[in-house]
């Protein structure tokens, strides 16, 4: 692939910002504040999902600082992860699973080929499918950022004790419960991109 068409096809990439522009709010004086005390929030202090949102917003930005030197955003590790751990895996499987659409589903695969850390093979039993399979880079790259993950969530959840970690586990679980909330859920639209990517757009 020319450079050219790498270029255009990462500024195609919504499910992974620029990470200049991805951590610009850590990059911020002070970082992201998740409660400004000289400012009235309003009903905002009441609603559950506004908690989660600016936890949400805490937790990406140390992800991504974390991820820095492989370029790796949330979606890209997930994708790696999930990859990784289902053979001849197809992309439209990976789509259903990650609860997005098709088209975002092709844009994070294309960003990490061109990265060339996945690599597309033709299915063994349908010449018009193909299977998505790490490469030896991939690997590596996925062993190195999981250890990173491990310490970054260790660190953003180093404020709870074990117990409270997974009651907080718990309780998220019941507000997306398997099967309740997924990609073919009648009343909720595909997204082409990870809503944490797409809230900082």
């Amino acid at each position: 692939m020319t450079t050219a068409k790498a270029r255009a096809r990462r500024s195609r990439d919504a499910l992974a910002p620029d990470p200049a522009g991805a951590s610009q709010a850590a990059d911020a004086p002070g970082g992201f504040d998740p409660h400004i005390a000289s400012v009235d929030y309003g009903v905002l202090d009441s609603l559950v999902g506004y908690a989660i949102r600016r936890a949400q917003i805490r937790i990406y930005e140390d992800f991504v600082q974390s991820l820095a030197q492989w370029n790796i955003t949330p979606p890209r590790f997930s994708a790696l992860v999930i990859v990784s751990r289902n053979p001849l895996l197809k992309l439209t499987e990976l789509a259903s699973i990650l609860g997005i659409a098709r088209s975002g589903a092709v844009l994070l695969v294309d960003a990490l080929e061109d990265m060339k850390l996945v690599a597309r093979r033709p299915a063994p039993h349908d010449r018009r499918a193909y299977s998505l399979v790490l490469t030896p880079a991939g690997r590596r790259t996925l062993e190195a950022a999981t250890a990173a993950v491990c310490a970054h969530d260790a660190r953003v959840a180093g404020a709870l004790s074990a117990q409270e970690q997974d009651t907080l586990r718990a309780l998220l679980g019941k507000l997306a419960p398997p099967q309740a909330i997924g990609a073919d859920h009648p009343d909720r639209p595909h997204h082409s991109a990870d809503p944490a990517d797409t809230a900082n757009d």
